[in-house]
């Protein structure tokens, strides 16, 4: 069975990648463009791993990240923050909030393969 992955990003031409390089992969993929919407895909659709930006609308990914791993069912989900902000505060702070990874943009289609195949242990 193939692993599914949640992507939320509010940028299209990033999601529009990400999704044919993930299904490409063989990877099952669920897309959500707001923090909000995020949530309520995780816990509709359970995804093995969540790519999550941080700058979104109505939620930022941290509190995402936060919410997520505060739901006793959603806790266990991998979490990959992919996101421009770079500095080394935030990485601190989505790691520090529960994020399994951290990666900035712009980023390496081969290091992202990479990255959720590790994380799923694919």
């Amino acid at each position: 069975m193939a692993k599914k992955v949640l992507i939320a990003d509010d940028e299209q031409n990033i999601v529009i990648s990400i999704e044919f390089l993930l299904r490409r992969e063989g990877f099952e993929v669920v897309v959500a463009s707001d923090g909000e919407a995020a949530l309520v895909k995780a816990r509709e659709e359970k995804p093995d791993l969540v790519l999550l930006d941080v700058m979104m609308p109505k939620m930022n990914g941290f509190d995402v990240c936060q919410a997520l791993r505060a739901d006793p069912e959603l806790a266990g989900m991998r979490v990959l923050m992919l996101t421009a902000k770079g500095r080394e505060t935030e990485v601190s702070k989505g790691l520090g909030l529960g994020a399994d990874a951290y990666m900035t943009k712009p980023f390496s289609t081969k290091e992202l393969v990479a990255q959720v195949r590790a994380l799923l242990g694919a």
